[in-house]
Order: structure tokens, then sequence, then C-alpha cells
């Protein structure tokens, strides 16, 4: 397998994981727990964004055009409706 399959399939699971954890994190009442997990999530995290950027710089991934700013300010007034 390819090298920029593996690191893309790798950069999938990760983000993945991460809307696990926020769902987890959401649900849990223990304190210690849930700051456990997000100090697991920060980790993952932060190993998802330099394994994005070691791709971005290989020409493996290729993130989204930047918004502009009247469509940043059209998505920010919708969401202060």
């Amino acid at each position: 397998m390819e090298e920029k399959y593996m690191v893309n399939d790798i950069l999938e699971g990760t983000k993945g994981s991460l809307k696990t954890y926020e769902g987890v994190i959401v649900e849990t009442e223990n304190t210690n727990l849930r700051q456990t997990i997000q100090e697991i999530r920060n980790s993952c995290e932060t190993f998802q964004y330099d394994l994005f950027r070691i791709a971005n710089l290989k020409g493996y991934y290729t993130p989204a055009s930047q918004a502009t700013q009247n469509e940043i300010a059209q998505v920010k007034n919708e969401l202060q409706q």
C-alpha cells in the first residue's frame, strides 16, 4: 500500500476517533474521567494536525480552499440569529 493512502487512512480514522471522544466527553459526569478523556482528545488532535501538516507538505492531502471574508461573515451572521 502506498504511503499516501496509509496517511490519508490514518487521518480519516483519527477524525473518527475525535468525534467519538467528543461524544463521550459530553456524556461523562465524572469530572476526573471527563478530564482524562479531554486530555486524550487533545493529544489525538495534536497528532492529527501534525500528520495533516506532513501530508500537506508531501502533497498527500489537499485541504479545502480557505473561506473568503464574505463567507465567514455570512456563516457568523447565520449562527448568531
